[in-house]
């Protein structure tokens, strides 16, 4: 019993102190939400946005807060990793597919798309060394842009979000 016991909390805090897994492992399972995927941005942009507001304020304070600061930090540049992640590991390696050819409509968008999301990775990077908002206004253009070039001529259901 005792030997049972000792392995299963073994197993609890190795689970526990795992690192994060993600949804997509680059298995071809075929399961995607690509809608999904540009809410999720959508939403790190928000939080990164409030994350640069409370810092500048909590900065601004002549009592400063110095443990809240550092937490946002911390979540400010946690969100922008999210953003490096879904864009490199879920849309370059598994959603936008290499073109046959180097010439023509279907290269055209493949270079447009990949440029985009190229942006979208400074932006998140830049938005990691600083706390000015105008990188936000600039993923949210770029994703804008992606998000209209990635689903051209697609039937979607598009999920609602507050902030676009």
């Amino acid at each position: 019993m005792r030997k049972t016991l000792f392995y299963i909390l073994t197993i609890a805090l190795f689970s526990a102190i795992s690192t994060k897994s993600f949804a997509h492992c680059e298995v071809p399972c075929g399961i995607y939400n690509d809608e999904l995927r540009i809410a999720m941005l959508y939403e790190h942009f928000t939080t990164i946005e409030k994350a640069m507001n409370q810092i500048n304020e909590l900065s601004a304070a002549d009592d400063k807060n110095f443990n809240q600061i550092v937490r946002w930090i911390t979540t400010k540049d946690e969100h922008a990793d999210e953003i490096q992640h879904i864009a490199t590991q879920y849309f370059i390696t598994q959603r936008i597919k290499l073109p046959e050819t180097t010439e023509g409509e279907a290269f055209d968008k493949y270079v447009e798309e990949l440029s985009l999301l190229h942006q979208i990775i400074v932006y998140a990077m830049k938005s990691k060394q600083t706390t000015d908002v105008k990188y936000v206004e600039k993923l949210r253009i770029a994703l804008k842009a992606f998000e209209d070039s990635y689903f051209e001529g697609q039937h979607r259901h598009k999920i609602e979000s507050d902030d676009h």
